[in-house]
């Protein structure tokens, strides 16, 4: 049936994943352009976004009252699905795709790794040392990081967990991606470093230069790039690092700006969220910036999506936003 404000959506049964179509606010001509999808739940705070192995988006919505616990997906046609995540302990943050095709995801305060099927289908795992990030990495296993242990963590598809403790006491690991060189790259954002580990659990850590930069999130370079780029939220810069440690920062043009995440699009190009200016921003290789205001809300996590163009979640806007990057 149709809802008010034309917002079409099937009935459920409780306990039942939600289905609702979500208009759309703006259409999308030239790069630069914002549509937004409002989440039907309101006050969902969507957090982090990932494109699926089944071509939809999916994304998890955080809502800071822990009243409720949701991972949405939303399809091509902007179709949004809501899938409510079985128990309590905590509410989904981060999210990747796993080697088995399946999504998964950090409980934010719930000491808790889970995945979900492209059916919706859950399962969840334990885990101590308040986890933060996760990424799929290049042994076949799920890495992640974990905040209050100060260490690495590392999970089988099957949910045997081992852990590595970071040499920098009180690092505050954060971002953590899987490196062009096989190796796992990762943010320390209280200790001011960037973090490599290997499959076997060697780390290596390299300091920023710039005091109390705090990196957050990172992401791998393209094919023949061989870096690796994150954002410093304290610094309001943008930084590469190459797999030999050689640090890079570009300053964003907007002060206080407070980068929150990172993706690079085919050209190379580097698209980040701005936390607290409620701008997207876009760099090219050379460090060029251009940034593009958000019509409603502020963005935390970004991806690219099947359709080529840059996907966030839009925390403070309750919505679901796509930006033309071609």
């Amino acid at each position: 049936m149709m809802a008010p404000g034309g917002i079409a959506f099937a009935t459920h049964a409780a306990g039942q994943a939600m289905m609702r179509s979500s208009p759309m606010r703006a259409i999308p001509t030239v790069r630069g352009i914002i549509t937004q999808y409002p989440v039907p739940t309101p006050n969902s705070e969507p957090e982090d976004i990932v494109t699926g192995p089944d071509g939809n988006l999916w994304f998890t919505e955080s809502d800071g009252s822990q009243s409720r616990s949701v991972i949405g997906k939303i399809t091509p046609n902007e179709t949004i699905t809501e899938y409510p995540v079985p128990g309590g302990n905590g509410f989904p943050s981060s999210i990747t795709v796993g080697p088995d095709g399946k999504l998964w995801y950090i409980k934010d305060g719930g000491s808790t790794i889970g995945k979900i099927s492209t059916s919706g289908k859950f399962t969840e795992y334990r885990v101590l040392g308040y986890p933060v990030d996760i990424t799929a990495g290049p042994d076949g296993n799920l890495w992640f990081t974990q905040g209050l242990s100060n260490q690495i963590g590392r999970i089988t598809p099957r949910g045997k967990i081992t852990e590595f403790t970071i040499p920098t006491a009180n690092s505050g690991p954060s971002g953590i991606t899987s490196g062009p060189d096989g190796n796992l790259w990762f943010t320390e954002t209280q200790g001011n470093k960037i973090g490599k580990i290997t499959p076997t659990g060697v780390i290596t850590e390299y300091s920023l230069p710039g005091a109390s930069s705090e990196p957050v999130n990172i992401t791998t370079g393209l094919p023949g790039d061989g870096n690796l780029w994150f954002v410093e939220y304290a610094g309001n810069r943008i930084g590469k690092i190459s797999t030999t440690g050689t640090i890079t920062e570009y300053t964003i043009p907007t002060a206080q700006c407070h980068p929150e995440d990172i993706t690079l699009w085919s050209d190379g190009s580097i698209w980040f969220t701005e936390e607290a200016s409620g701008f997207i921003g876009r760099m090219t290789p050379k460090g060029f910036f251009t940034e593009y205001p958000i019509p409603m809300g502020g963005a935390w996590g970004m991806t690219v999506g099947p359709d080529h163009n840059v996907w966030f979640a839009n925390y403070w806007g309750n919505s679901i936003d796509k930006i033309t990057a071609k």
